[in-house]
């Protein structure tokens, strides 16, 4: 059975691996996570996200609390805010299953909102919600065969490939794997990255 799922073509910007992981379940798309604060001190993640946004455009999903507004806002600091839709999610007072107790001010995050909830969110933020089957993804054994990830040199390898594609560069094997899924499809990585091998073997 194919699993039908929403396509987004912009990256999806979320606080947490686990909305990253409730969402995976939802949608299709690049689901980017700030890592709560993490973002105010990572540079390589806020070039990221700023380069992905100014490609296709960001949907900003957090938590309704006032941390979740606290972050959207500070990522709109630095993208470019007609590229960014922003989805509100309702105020439900709860907590998540996998946490002893509620958070601070006691709403239910991204990771508990149910499906139905959050594509109603998507539809009123003006998101368009267009079903299809799951498109192709590059993979990390994609990246593995032109020795982006998992070699002893992969590191300079992604910065050589991000500098030859205008990316940022120094940022991680699974950041670099979400840049590249923001900006190509599959079949389009696979040629650039064949035209950036055949560069080095040249020089």
């Amino acid at each position: 059975m194919v699993i039908k799922l929403i396509q987004i073509k912009s990256i999806v910007i979320v606080e947490g691996k686990y909305d990253k992981i409730a969402l995976e379940n939802i949608i299709d798309a690049t689901i980017v996570t700030t890592n709560g604060f993490g973002i105010y001190k990572d540079r390589g993640k806020r070039d990221l996200i700023r380069r992905m946004c100014g490609e296709n455009g960001a949907v900003i999903i957090t938590d309704s609390d006032s941390a979740g507004a606290q972050i959207r806002s500070y990522i709109k600091s630095f993208c470019d805010t007609e590229n960014i839709i922003n989805v509100y999610l309702p105020q439900i007072i709860g907590k998540e299953k996998r946490k002893a107790k509620p958070s601070k001010q006691g709403f239910i995050g991204v990771e508990g909102m149910d499906k139905q909830t959050i594509i109603t969110a998507l539809e009123k933020s003006g998101v368009t919600v267009a079903h299809g089957s799951v498109s192709p993804k590059i993979t990390k054994s994609d990246l593995y065969l032109f020795g982006l990830s998992g070699c002893s040199d992969s590191k300079s390898a992604r910065d050589s490939f991000s500098l030859w594609v205008s990316l940022p560069t120094g940022i991680s094997s699974n950041a670099f794997l979400d840049a590249v899924n923001a900006i190509f499809k599959r079949d389009e990585f696979i040629v650039e990255a064949k035209k950036w091998r055949q560069a080095q073997v040249k020089n």
